[in-house]
């Protein structure tokens, strides 16, 4: 295997990400958007480049000279992923893995798997333009809500903010598992396919924020009135299936959410 990899977008997920895949022998350039961040990812390791979707130019040909290209932007622009698609379909890159999100599903009040309906969304346009296209192969992870570390569940909803449809369901994913799933799609070669990606469990919205803030020590959450609950569970089956994958936090109320080590 080519042992080149392109992230474009190096910041909550890509650049452990990033780290990860150096740690695996991996020679990695990293895009981000601020020039400030290139001594931090030479340190790590990354090669940086500053690359904005809004404003492609013509340095983005080196930053494609890989392999693979992981694509872990939150930008919903189609026209720069347009003008982005042009330049890998020129360039050396031959697979892509796009990080999505599971938000590109209809609430059906039900479980939902990659087959299921879909939102007329920008997202969805997205990842059409890149699975369509013939001049490389693209993999489609779609996350649930993502959490770790420094992003914590019990700190989402501050200052007396009101949550919505408590009696729904989570669908989330910590970091770790987010990593893990990425580099075994890597290393399994697992091209031209849709996954989702979600824990094992999904606690109501009521019992997960009154739990994720109570180990933070925060205040108690404040809920909407419980009228019309819409929700989706998101089902993890292929995943697991496919990559013989167990994730690492699979049941969302079983452990601390207040630990620094999670």
């Amino acid at each position: 295997m080519n042992k080149n990899i392109s992230i474009l977008g190096c910041g909550w997920l890509g650049k452990p990400l990033a780290i990860k895949l150096i740690e695996g022998g991996f020679s990695v350039k990293g895009s981000t958007t601020s020039i400030s961040k290139f001594d931090e990812f030479k340190n790590l390791g990354i090669s940086p480049f500053l690359i904005s979707l809004e404003n492609i130019a013509i340095e983005i040909k080196e930053f494609l000279t890989s392999e693979i290209l992981i694509v872990a932007l939150p930008s919903k622009n189609i026209e720069g992923f347009k003008k982005l698609i042009q330049f890998i379909e020129k360039s050396p890159v031959k697979k892509v893995l796009f990080i999505s999100s599971t938000s590109v599903y209809v609430s059906n009040n039900n479980v939902v798997n990659e087959f299921s309906e879909l939102q007329d969304i920008p997202l969805v346009a997205i990842e059409n333009l890149l699975i369509k296209n013939k001049a490389f192969d693209t993999t489609i992870v779609r996350f649930a809500g993502l959490f770790g570390y420094d992003r914590k569940p019990g700190n989402f909803f501050k200052n007396g903010r009101t949550i919505p449809n408590p009696e729904g369901f989570v669908n989330m994913i910590h970091q770790d598992d987010c990593i893990s799933i990425l580099e075994k799609i890597i290393e399994t070669n697992l091209w031209n396919t849709i996954f989702n990606a979600c824990a094992d469990t999904h606690p109501t919205r009521r019992a997960y924020y009154i739990k994720t803030k109570a180990d933070l020590g925060n205040e108690p959450p404040v809920f909407a009135k419980a009228e019309n609950t819409v929700f989706k569970i998101i089902s993890n089956e292929k995943i697991k299936s496919i990559l013989n994958y167990k994730f690492k936090y699979s049941d969302l109320m079983s452990f601390n959410y207040g630990s620094y080590d999670i």
